[in-house]
C-alpha cells in the first residue's frame, strides 16, 4: 500500500503543529522570553516540516516490514 503525496503533506502539517507548540513551550520555559520562543518555533516549523515530508517519502519506498498484497489475508 502506498501513500499519496498529499497524505504525507497533511501528516507533516498536523505533526509539526503539535511539535512546534511543544518547541515554543520548551523555548519559553528555558529562555523566559516569548518573542524568542515564537522565533524558534517559526524557524523549526518549516525546517522540520520539510524534513518530515522527505522522511515519509523515503520510508514509503522502503519495503521493510510491509506485507505483499498476496500475503494479506482477507476475511469477510
Amino acid at each position: 500500500m502506498a501513500e499519496k503525496h498529499y497524505r504525507s503533506i497533511l501528516k507533516a502539517i498536523s505533526w509539526r503543529t503539535v511539535g512546534t507548540l511543544d518547541t515554543m513551550l520548551i523555548s519559553f520555559l528555558i529562555t523566559g522570553n516569548f518573542t524568542w520562543a515564537i522565533s524558534i518555533g517559526a524557524v523549526e516549523l518549516f525546517t522540520k516540516m520539510f524534513l518530515y515530508y522527505m522522511h515519509e517519502r523515503i520510508w514509503n519506498k522502503i519495503k521493510l516490514g510491509r506485507l505483499k498484497p498476496e500475503e494479506i489475508e482477507y476475511q469477510i
